[in-house]
């Protein structure tokens, strides 16, 4: 499939009328992985429907607390001092997203992040839809090690120079759609596209034993668009490899998937499972299509030695959910 994919990329061929006009690849660096964490520098390449480079921005912006692992994406407290505070640049940030498809690599975390970001500052995203690389490059069977960017980067040929500098990230990230946009165009791929929901409610109040932290900024509550019945069954404890889930059981999902994640969770908790937000020692199975990223749902999982399927995998187990015990 990749072969003719890659012929019929390089060959004239009527674009697909479905696919969207435009994009905006996007790359943000954060203090860390979490929900409180705070997007310190951001790039966006604005791509035509066609993959091309219409223009680029960049900018750093003061996280409001300390900036993380400085040892990766390099910018120090020093450097971020005189940064424009988020809500300082959303407006601008905003106008490059407007209209357009977000792009990312491992695109939802990118996502979770900017919608953070902008329910603090009392506004709200103009994105509708995104599309993860990781997603795309499976959809079109590339041979990758891993789903690392400098694996999908190396497959194109696509050089980088700064890794973990959001800028470069960004460039990199778009020479390296535009092949792979191609190629789904000429071979009819259906595009992974995931519908962007904002966050329904964000509150100042701090946790009980939290304060307000520089600049007024207080770890705030997140509250999902919708709540889930308790899962009535008890805990049988880990997945075990090559046998059946069990009802009760707790399954948490990280990153993109093919099947909206809403859908997903819905079948899940059908069949008598307990969809968790988070991942800990009582977790029984982690559900993730990049078991190399760095989310802090697989980090958990490696240290807590959670059983890890992708969602392939995952639809088959659901197909075959053991009862919960009586009693």
């Amino acid at each position: 499939m990749l072969e003719d994919l890659t012929a019929a990329a390089s060959s004239p061929t009527a674009w697909p009328a479905a696919y969207p006009r435009g994009y905006a690849v996007v790359d943000v660096e954060t203090t860390g992985l979490a929900r409180d964490d705070r997007i310190i520098s951001a790039a966006v390449y604005r791509l035509d429907a066609r993959g091309e480079v219409e223009d680029h921005w960049y900018t750093v912006v003061n996280p409001e607390r300390d900036p993380g692992p400085v040892w990766i994406h390099g910018l120090t407290s020093d450097v971020l001092e005189g940064a424009p505070l988020f809500r300082d640049v959303a407006a601008e940030f905003a106008t490059r997203l407007e209209g357009r498809v977000l792009v990312a690599h491992n695109a939802v975390f990118d996502w979770q992040m900017i919608a953070r970001e902008y329910a603090r500052a009392r506004g709200e995203a103009p994105v509708k839809q995104r599309l993860c690389t990781i997603a795309l490059s499976k959809e079109l069977g590339l041979p990758l090690p891993n789903h690392k960017l400098e694996s999908l980067a190396a497959h194109f040929g696509v050089v980088q120079q700064r890794a973990h500098h959001a800028l470069d990230d960004a460039r990199v990230l778009a020479e390296a759609f535009r092949p792979s946009l191609r190629a789904a165009a000429a071979g009819g791929v259906r595009l992974p596209l995931h519908e962007c929901r904002p966050l329904t409610e964000w509150t100042d109040r701090p946790r009980i034993g939290h304060q307000a932290g520089p600049g007024g900024y207080r770890p705030a509550s997140w509250r999902p668009s919708r709540k889930r019945p308790a899962c009535p069954y008890p805990n049988p404890g880990r997945y075990e490899p090559g046998k059946r889930l069990k009802q009760g059981m707790r399954v948490a999902f990280s990153g993109d998937t093919s099947v909206e994640r809403d859908l997903l969770e819905d079948r899940a908790t059908e069949a008598g499972l307990h969809v968790a937000g988070s991942l800990s020692r009582l977790t029984s199975l982690l559900v993730t299509n990049d078991p190399d990223s760095g989310t802090s749902k697989v980090v958990k999982a490696r240290q807590y030695g959670t059983p890890v399927v992708d969602e392939a995998a995952f639809g088959q187990l659901l197909g075959d959910v053991e009862p919960a015990s009586e009693g």
